[in-house]
């Protein structure tokens, strides 16, 4: 069973999953089966500090599954350490600061617990110069997904070092807005409510109704 075994305060989270482990997005099922949980005191108060971690077969998909396979890479090294946050949110509750991901690096987000928000925030952290991504494209993206009540990374591409593929009205509404409308190449952060990803909780990934999302994106390519 996939279990967050400590929620405090104040405690970075990684998660690893063994190899064969099955993830099925959205529906929950065998989401992230195999994950063990390793929790690390840091030395600011009530933060969590965020890297890639548990690996997605596939991104929270509502109908059919992603393809882990999709071409390209995403970086699995850990982001440097004390630099400035490429975009800072104060929420209805706590506060979280995303770094987005480089071509070497995996993106950085930084939670005060917990975190919530009364409407879903789209932050564009680098503006690519491809094409605008349509609603009823195709996208393959290096994505990390993290819950703002506890600071745990519920899902993630980037340590798998995979992008995903997955059409767009196949995913969690808060999803669809955040990459809907952006160009091909950006980075990408999002704080979405409850409402726009998981109303009723998805007790496989550890989300309870409620919990707001934060997810760290990078769009590789988009097709109609």
């Amino acid at each position: 069973m996939y279990a967050l075994s400590n929620r405090a305060r104040g405690t970075a989270v990684k998660l690893s999953r063994p190899p064969g482990s099955a993830v099925n997005g959205l529906t929950g099922e065998g989401f992230f089966g195999g994950c063990s949980v390793t929790a690390v005191k840091l030395s600011g108060p009530r933060s969590a500090v965020v890297v890639a971690a548990c690996v997605a077969a596939t991104v929270l998909t509502l109908t059919a599954p992603g393809n882990a396979h999709a071409a390209g890479t995403c970086p699995t090294a850990a982001p440097p350490s004390g630099g400035t946050p490429e975009w800072t949110f104060s929420g209805a509750t706590g506060t979280v600061a995303v770094t987005g991901s480089t071509d070497k690096t995996a993106p950085l987000v930084n939670v005060t617990t917990p975190f919530s928000v009364s409407q879903t925030q789209v932050h564009t952290l680098h503006a690519g110069n491809g094409p605008i991504v349509l609603p009823t494209a195709t996208v393959s993206v290096c994505y990390m997904g993290v819950n703002g009540r506890d600071g745990s990374v519920f899902d993630s591409s980037y340590e798998r070092g995979a992008p995903v593929d997955f059409p767009l009205n196949g995913v969690v509404p808060g999803f669809q807005k955040a990459i809907t409308g952006e160009t091909v190449g950006s980075t990408v952060a999002v704080a979405m409510t409850s409402a726009d990803g998981y109303p009723n909780g998805q007790p496989s990934a550890g989300i309870r109704p409620g919990d707001s999302l934060v997810f760290a994106i990078k769009i590789l390519s988009a097709s109609s």
